[in-house]
């Protein structure tokens, strides 16, 4: 379909089709949405966002109300909700949308249950412990919904409680490594079900929001081995880095060829040789130093644009 969507808009580009029937050509090739497919999109939409709403209403509820209500009116509340919700999920197909929402709903009044039991009791525990005891609360709902979605949240909670406790317990340096092995094994791990034929984490955009959250930690590792004051940290940051830019170029280039995986790392370099030439260019050459920075930018900026035009030409033929 993608193929075909790129054929079609070469059409435009090249003026083989009559002004004015952009659309009929579309409809004609079957890329134009139908009423259908429109139905079918606002119904997943209000659903979505129909459940993030109700979640978001149960948190503003007792925020606003807090002195109002009592401590077990409190507690009801919310446990009534994680009822009528386990109720609903036992009522529906969980492979269908309405129960994966309902999971989805069921995840986010786990959190708003630990944060009202700290507010309530003041257990005195830190930040990061709320997200890990959320993460492995609802990690039970997570491996039966089979929903990327979910998978999402879960990781982005495991990051939560990462990145509180090593910023409490350990420095920068522990902290960057400790997201970069995470958001990496994750990727690792999705890809790898994915080539196992797991048809549920065959969505393109899941992953994608994976490799971002990873490339920012690698870039981050980059900048620590450029910044820092070297040593064997430094230069494990560094071959760390360009071992995650090759296995990222080969997998995506040839085992599971992706345009924006690529890009990813692509922006990482883009951003990586410019602080490389910056930390030795700029100490004591003037201006000459950075016109040498700024044409780095320029010339990796277009050269990546380039590339990645005869990528996306290659994968389309």
């Amino acid at each position: 379909m993608s193929g075909l969507r790129g054929e079609v808009l070469d059409w435009f580009d090249a003026g083989r089709v009559v002004p004015g029937r952009e659309h009929a050509a579309l409809r004609a090739a079957g890329l134009a949405p139908t009423r259908a497919d429109w139905r079918a999109f606002l119904v997943r939409l209000t659903l979505w966002l129909g459940i993030v709403a109700l979640g978001s209403a149960v948190v503003f509820f007792f925020a606003f109300n807090w002195a109002a209500l009592g401590r077990f009116a409190k507690f009801g509340l919310v446990e009534a909700g994680i009822v009528a919700s386990l109720v609903a999920c036992w009522r529906l197909d969980l492979d269908s949308a309405p129960g994966k929402a309902v999971l989805l709903l069921l995840s986010l009044l786990t959190g708003a249950l630990l944060a009202l039991a700290g507010q309530v009791y003041q257990t005195g525990a830190d930040a990061f412990e709320l997200f890990a005891w959320w993460a492995l609360l609802i990690l039970p709902w997570v491996l039966i919904g089979r929903f990327s979605a979910l998978w999402l949240v879960w990781l982005a909670l495991l990051n939560l409680a990462l990145f509180l406790y090593f910023r409490i317990a350990f420095d920068l340096e522990a902290l960057i490594w400790a997201l970069f092995v995470l958001n990496g094994l994750a990727l690792a791990g999705w890809e790898g079900a994915h080539r196992a034929g797991y048809a549920w984490l065959r969505d393109s955009w899941p992953p994608r929001l994976v490799a971002m959250a990873s490339g920012a930690t690698a870039t981050a590792l980059a900048f620590q081995a450029i910044l820092g004051s070297g040593g064997a940290s430094a230069l494990l940051s560094a071959l760390v880095y360009a071992a995650w830019l090759a296995t990222l170029h080969h997998w995506y280039r040839r085992v599971r060829p992706d345009l924006f995986m690529l890009a990813v790392g692509l922006l990482s370099l883009i951003v990586s040789v410019p602080a490389f030439l910056a930390r030795h260019l700029l100490g004591g050459s003037g201006s000459a130093g950075y016109l040498v920075v700024g044409l780095a930018v320029i010339g990796l900026s277009a050269g990546g644009a380039i590339w990645l035009k005869s990528v996306a030409r290659e994968t389309a033929s």
